[in-house]
């Protein structure tokens, strides 16, 4: 593979193997805190303290519902998660950090960027990355990290 990916096929391995080498990462720093890349990053998405209905997290999270709902099940045993019906629409279920989860989510987090300080801290690698996924989803608005 060249390093400058000049064909679709060259940018969809480079991308693939990033995806996998940074997964691989965080993995290691998350295998020693007894969480999962999965549920670290459900962890991630639900610490915006809103409460995000089941099947967004799944879909954000490219994760199955039926995967998700295991995943949830088990950050509701470690007291990490806990879900709530949703006040303006009964049917769905919406998922929430405990108190727990959230000082959990924050701690690990600090490890993660610490594994990853050069990385995330370069503005124009991480905008580049931004704004290709706006390319890729047109439908998506970037969220810049700051």
């Amino acid at each position: 593979m060249a390093d400058d990916p000049t064909t679709p096929v060259d940018l969809m391995r480079a991308l693939t193997r990033a995806e996998r080498l940074l997964a691989r990462r965080v993995g290691a720093v998350l295998t020693t805190e007894g969480l999962t890349v999965e549920a670290w990053r459900v962890l991630c998405r639900l610490a915006d303290g809103q409460g995000h209905p089941m099947s967004e997290v799944s879909t954000e999270e490219s994760l199955p519902p039926g995967t998700l709902t295991k995943l949830v099940d088990q950050l509701v045993d470690q007291n990490l998660v806990h879900r709530r019906i949703d006040p303006f629409d009964r049917r769905r279920i919406r998922a929430y950090l405990t108190p727990r989860g959230r000082r959990e989510q924050e701690r690990v987090d600090a490890l993660v960027r610490a594994e990853l300080a050069g990385i995330i801290d370069d503005a124009a690698l991480t905008g580049q990355l931004v704004d290709l996924v706006a390319r890729l989803d047109p439908r998506r608005q970037p969220v810049r990290a700051g």
